[in-house]
């Protein structure tokens, strides 16, 4: 089962000819033609992939994320512009798996120069249908039951910025060394990152956390804790009387204290969880996008932020 909500596609196919209609209307130029001076146009799917590419590209690329500020990316719909734009850009950076509708358009756009995030790094089944964090086996990105989270483990994300770095250097050479300079400044910060987290939840009076949003299997395996989700994928979903009553049973079993809901939707499933089991609310990131609600500008802040709310639920000591 893919992770991310299905969203019918016959309205995509519809825009993508619509968009390459209008694309071939107007003069249209190669892969990679600078349209913003001598800068690169680098488009991107949603936030994990838009912090990637401007942390690497910097003051090279001309930065567009096809999902807006706010934007739920699971349920994007592009329009025949934003599909247009495929076409001309000089990277397109996404990850499969996660927008059916920016993998629909991307597949049908005949882009060039496209690096699809998933197959930067292993990709595994996190068992997130279910909630649960079990270890699973591991899969390329186009499989079925991949878990596309990626960007929440920092040691994952640190490869995945290699591997758009890389990227970066083939579709524009002239400025390769930048790339790599600004390549190993990133990973240098998610190594940071990743050695808060390690020092931040290695004594903690539990390794329980529940969850909303399924998102969090690798974030999850990578510090040894375990993510149960209340219903899913979908953080909206409600959850069935059954699905609440083992979820207050798995709560005292392992102390957990906190039910976690995310920025970009609705607190209301977490709130009547938590009413009904007693226990707290807070927020945990996905980090699907940055807005005014987000606990920090930008990916590391965030991280780090929700650091500090898993160290206060699991009681770190």
């Amino acid at each position: 089962m893919n992770v991310s909500r299905l969203i019918p596609t016959a309205a995509v196919a519809g825009a993508v000819v619509l968009g390459l209609t209008a694309l071939t209307a107007c003069s249209s130029s190669d892969a990679g033609d600078r349209k913003n001076g001598d800068k690169l146009d680098v488009v991107a799917s949603f936030y994990p992939m838009q912090f990637l590419a401007e942390q690497i590209g910097g003051k090279h690329v001309s930065v567009t994320t096809l999902t807006k500020p706010g934007q739920e990316p699971h349920d994007l719909e592009l329009s025949p512009r934003q599909i247009g734009g495929l076409t001309d850009a000089g990277l397109v950076l996404y990850l499969k798996g996660i927008q059916p509708a920016v993998d629909d358009a991307i597949a049908q756009s005949g882009a060039k120069n496209v690096t699809d995030a998933s197959k930067l790094t292993t990709l595994e089944d996190h068992g997130t249908e279910t909630g649960a964090d079990e270890h699973g086996h591991e899969h390329h990105g186009d499989e079925a039951g991949a878990d596309p989270h990626i960007w929440l483990d920092p040691v994952k994300y640190a490869e995945v910025a290699k591997g758009v770095g890389a990227s970066l250097q083939k579709a524009d050479p002239a400025h390769a060394a930048d790339y790599r300079k600004n390549t190993d400044a990133l990973v240098t910060k998610l190594d940071g990152l990743n050695t808060a987290y390690v020092n931040g939840l290695k004594n903690t009076s539990t390794k329980t956390f529940i969850t909303t949003h399924s998102a969090f299997g690798y974030l999850a395996e990578r510090y040894g804790l375990t993510q149960e989700g209340i219903a899913g994928v979908d953080p909206e979903a409600e959850p069935s009387p059954a699905r609440i009553s083992e979820i207050h049973t798995i709560a005292e079993k392992n102390k957990a204290t906190t039910v976690f809901f995310e920025t970009l939707a609705s607190d209301r499933t977490a709130r009547t969880v938590a009413k009904d089991t007693g226990l707290k609310t807070d927020v945990l990131d996905p980090l699907e996008g940055i807005t005014g609600k987000s606990k920090g500008a930008d990916y590391i802040e965030v991280m780090q932020s929700n650091l500090a709310a898993l160290q206060k639920a699991l009681g770190a000591k």
